[in-house]
């Protein structure tokens, strides 16, 4: 089986994260060292920047190209950081924009300079071939959800809170469906910061300071992509004109906060499955903010943890699972499918790029 190396930066921003396995892509058979590269506050401005401008930007446009050069070093200095002899290196890079419907999705990052520095083969570019079949490109981890889960009692969902939120559901018969749900931590980090000038909502205490605005949350959950069926997937950004016209803006720090928290809470427990789930396990950082935790514990009726519970390591699931992935890649397996990303068949993706 190949050692593996997984990196993931996510939609939050925050940084990159690391992860070793040893795993041919349909069994783990190890896990190793994991860890984080926060990015610098500079890099993580001009990704921000770059979010905003991506619809029209240039691939040659030197703003993306000096933010590129940076973001893969913070991938290699990762790699290298954590001090493991790896095969084979899953490198999603950092999506800056993500249309489906248009038939677009585009990660940035240097995969063939990642693979000279390394000097071990890098797998890139997971979400196009699934995107031009016709299907969402997100989410991919449901695979490994599936893996990690195989005997746990079911029906379960695992739910993933980064800048976005994505869940799968695992049906008694392994059947899958997966999904974005809505918004994520991204709304809400996007507030604090404008308020506070902090990352992120440090154990919910500002969205448990304010009041729900029962009117703003309403014009929220009003969004059509609440009335679309799964599989459907979403760009950190998708919301932003309905948060700019929902009145959140006249809101005081503490309210909004309340009031994104528990958009956040509201379009997850508003997700439909075949079978309700009867357990709720939640990565990503979302998990850290008991406000949305305990938002979720009131609203879901089924019990609510983080995958810590299983022993899982909820910072460094999505970076596994890329490396899960990319063993997948080299054996020629699926990366995603109808129930997933609603692709028209079980879909092979991802590119190899190998040291020259």
């Amino acid at each position: 089986m190949p050692r593996t190396i997984g990196l993931m930066s996510g939609t939050s921003l925050d940084g990159v994260d690391a992860a070793w396995l040893d795993t041919d892509g349909v069994t783990v058979m190890a896990f190793g060292p994991t860890l984080t590269v926060p990015y610098d506050a500079a890099l993580r401005a001009e990704l921000r920047a770059i979010l905003d401008l991506a619809p029209s930007l240039a691939e040659d446009d030197p703003r993306l190209l000096a933010a590129t050069e940076r973001l893969t070093d913070y991938h290699a200095r990762a790699v290298e950081s954590l001090g493991c002899e790896a095969d084979l290196v899953g490198f999603h890079g950092q999506t800056i924009l993500h249309q489906p419907h248009l038939r677009r999705t585009w990660q940035v990052g240097d995969a063939g300079g990642l693979a000279r520095r390394l000097g071990v083969p890098v797998v890139h570019d997971f979400r196009s071939a699934d995107v031009a079949a016709g299907g969402q490109g997100a989410p991919l981890v449901p695979v490994y959800h599936q893996a990690l889960a195989s005997v746990l009692p079911k029906p379960l969902a695992i739910l993933n809170i980064g800048g976005v939120a994505n869940v799968t559901w695992i049906g008694d018969d392994e059947a899958l469906l997966a999904f974005d749900t809505g918004p994520g931590n991204g709304p809400l980090d996007d507030w604090v910061m404008r308020h506070t000038g902090q990352l992120f909502d440090h154990d919910g205490l500002l969205a448990r300071s304010g009041r729900i605005d029962e009117t703003v949350l309403e014009r929220l959950l009003a969004h059509a992509y609440f009335g679309l069926a799964a599989p459907k997937s979403l760009d950190r950004l998708d919301f932003g004109r309905a948060l700019a016209d929902s009145g959140l803006s006249g809101l005081s720090a503490g309210d909004g906060a309340a009031t994104l928290a528990q958009f956040t809470v509201a379009s997850i427990a508003a997700a439909a499955f075949p079978e309700p789930p009867t357990r709720w396990l939640v990565c990503g950082g979302g998990r850290l903010n008991p406000a949305l935790m305990d938002g979720l514990r009131t609203a879901l009726g089924a019990p609510v943890e983080p995958v810590e519970a299983e022993g899982w390591n909820g910072d460094a699931l999505e970076a596994q699972c890329f490396g899960f992935l990319a063993a997948r890649v080299v054996a020629g397996l699926p990366l995603s499918f109808p129930s997933t990303t609603g692709v028209p068949q079980p879909m092979p993706g991802g590119r190899i790029v190998h040291p020259v």
